[in-house]
């Protein structure tokens, strides 16, 4: 026997204890007991593990059997479909790629000197405020465009504003509330939303300042940076972008009367043209090559003229020619491209989980999922501080699509819904919902996205609360 079989014949372990024992110099016995470190890091295991035990349980005790479960899985799947064929390609894709321009094209001086966080209050508001108005856009697809300024180094109190106001000061959707819900009621939310969005950034700032200041001492410290393009011709270019996605998202009016209905009728050929400015803008100014913008504008027109009854067919041509030219084109266009599909990486995911989640939850519009809708209409009565804080937390966590929140309403004012619960819905529902808190967590953090919703709802509850009040 050699010596190195002798060792380990004699040396044993005590995987009892967790430890390994070794012969004493001469042999006779065991000698120094030596701890062996646990080999299990559950610092690293608890979190997964707990994560599979609920999902397993879950599963378990899947109520299958249940209609209302059933109906309830129905709806959530009608609700993601819904959320895939009206909001994805004709919303979020145009909204990822303006994100990814601002993320590229605009130089963090810029966005500085307006909506950081040592700008001017006047000036950084004001612009936040107006800029998120103009879009008119749903709560998710206001999230690609708020992290496109926050990355290029926008105040949280200016980004936050930003936030709310572009779903929540929505013109059409406030004159559609005074013509359906009453003069009071658009009134009323009007004058909220607009003091909402600067009272909420006001507050994030505030909250979070040593943060801030701290974020916007290291932006002073980054070198100028230089674009190859004019002040001009960077607005031309984000303002074609923003044209196509104004206009193909213009709905379609109760009515079929006034202004709003006759720009409906040509919604597609402006947005045709505004994608056929961004096609020349493109060329001018970001070197890619005429013959690549020709066959991409030849194919969305052969489409849209072969299946005129479907025009996402063509919008979906021109995306996906767009991504093949910039893509194809060395240089700023392939970072454009990265920056775009970061953006839709980081959201979509999220939110298309937090449309299953809130469909499974609430229904689709004018539907039911798990929640009975009498409960909702049974809380909401009266001006008590419960009915206007449960309407803004229903609010918050429910999808509205852009103008869904109106018939919506009427339908619970029918039910009994009281006028003070009424408003604390609509400056609460249009700018928050699941599938947005899930993205905004994942822009800014939890702490920054909890505060956040703490303010849109205690601030909508309290709103409420006066509003029931005075019309009472």
């Amino acid at each position: 026997m050699n010596e190195v079989d002798s060792i380990h014949r004699d040396t044993y372990s005590d995987t009892d204890n967790g430890t390994i024992s070794a012969p004493t110099s001469d042999g006779s016995g065991p000698g120094v007991r030596e701890t062996r470190a646990s080999i299990i890091d559950w610092s690293t295991i608890w979190k997964p593990l707990l994560l599979i035990i609920g999902v397993f349980l879950l599963f378990f005790w899947l109520p299958i059997n249940s209609g209302r479960f059933g109906q309830a899985v129905l709806e959530a799947l009608g609700l993601v479909r819904w959320y895939a064929r009206e909001h994805v390609i004709l919303c979020l894709i145009p909204a990822f790629f303006i994100a990814g321009g601002v993320a590229n094209f605009i130089s963090q001086g810029a966005v500085m000197k307006y909506l950081g966080a040592g700008a001017k209050k006047l000036i950084s508001y004001s612009v936040a405020s107006v800029s998120g108005a103009v879009l008119a856009v749903c709560s998710c697809t206001i999230l690609p465009l708020f992290a496109g300024i926050w990355k290029r180094g926008a105040g949280l109190g200016p980004a936050t504003t930003f936030l709310y106001s572009g779903p929540a000061i929505n013109i059409l959707a406030i004159v559609l509330t005074a013509r359906v819900l009453g003069a009071r009621l658009g009134f009323a939310r009007a004058v909220a939303a607009i003091v909402f969005s600067i009272v909420i950034g006001l507050i994030m700032h505030a909250i979070f300042r040593k943060e801030e200041e701290e974020r916007a001492e290291a932006a002073m410290n980054l070198p100028e940076e230089e674009t190859g393009r004019t002040l001009g011709q960077t607005v031309l270019y984000f303002a074609s972008m923003i044209g196509v996605l104004i206009f193909a998202t213009w709905g379609q009016p109760a009515e079929p009367v006034g202004l709003w209905n006759a720009v409906f009728g040509v919604k597609w050929f402006i947005a045709g043209f505004f994608a056929l400015l961004l096609g020349i803008f493109l060329v001018r100014w970001f070197a890619v090559r005429a013959w690549k913008i020709s066959a991409v504008a030849a194919a969305v027109l052969i489409l849209a003229l072969l299946v005129p009854d479907q025009p996402l067919l063509a919008f979906s041509a021109g995306i996906i020619g767009l991504s093949v030219t910039i893509t194809t084109t060395r240089g700023e266009t392939e970072n454009w491209f990265l920056s775009t599909w970061g953006f839709t990486r980081q959201m979509l995911p999220l939110l298309f989980a937090g449309v299953l989640v809130a469909g499974l939850l609430l229904g689709q519009p004018g539907s039911e999922g798990l929640i009975p809708s009498e409960w909702v209409s049974g809380l909401v009565g009266g001006n008590s501080i419960l009915a206007n804080l449960f309407a803004s937390v229903i609010g918050a966590f429910m999808y509205f699509a852009t103008l869904t929140e109106v018939p919506i309403l009427q339908g619970l004012i029918g039910s009994g819904m009281g006028q003070g619960p009424a408003l604390a819905l609509l400056l609460a529902g249009p700018a928050l919902s699941l599938p947005n808190m899930l993205v905004i967590r994942s822009v800014m953090g939890t702490k920054k996205t909890v505060v956040f919703i703490l303010l849109v709802v205690v601030m909508a509850t309290v709103s409420g609360i006066i509003f029931g009040a005075l019309v009472s």
